[in-house]
């Protein structure tokens, strides 16, 4: 079975990349619905600039930076359609947790964050 050609791939990403502006930072799988968010501080969910799908894959075009309040542990992201409320498209672990003692910023470099399907 063929399954999805690369155009196909990519137009699914740009449905995604479309809707889903916002990034957020979780203190454990936010599941289904977002939950888990990180409060506190100067914390804020931080618009992602996404690039242009290619071959299935699409990645973050500028850094993004968050503020970490001190005495948070964070896990996993999260996409969302708004700065705050909208809808939960889904979420990923971080490759690794990080705990913060004092309050610190959590930055993804320019295409560090990618998505992809298949």
């Amino acid at each position: 079975m063929a399954g999805l050609v690369a155009a196909g791939l990519n137009l699914m990403l740009t449905g995604f990349t479309g809707s889903a502006t916002y990034v957020s930072l979780h203190t454990a799988d936010p599941s289904t619905g977002g939950t888990s968010e990180v409060t506190g501080g100067s914390y804020t969910r931080e618009l992602s600039a996404w690039g242009s799908p290619a071959d299935g894959t699409v990645t973050n075009d500028t850094a993004i930076v968050f503020d970490v309040p001190s005495g948070t542990t964070i896990t996993h992201l999260g996409y969302w359609s708004a700065s705050t409320s909208g809808t939960f498209y889904g979420s990923r672990a971080l490759d690794t947790s990080q705990t913060y003692a004092t309050a610190g910023t959590y930055t993804i470099a320019i295409g560090n964050l990618s998505e992809s399907v298949s």
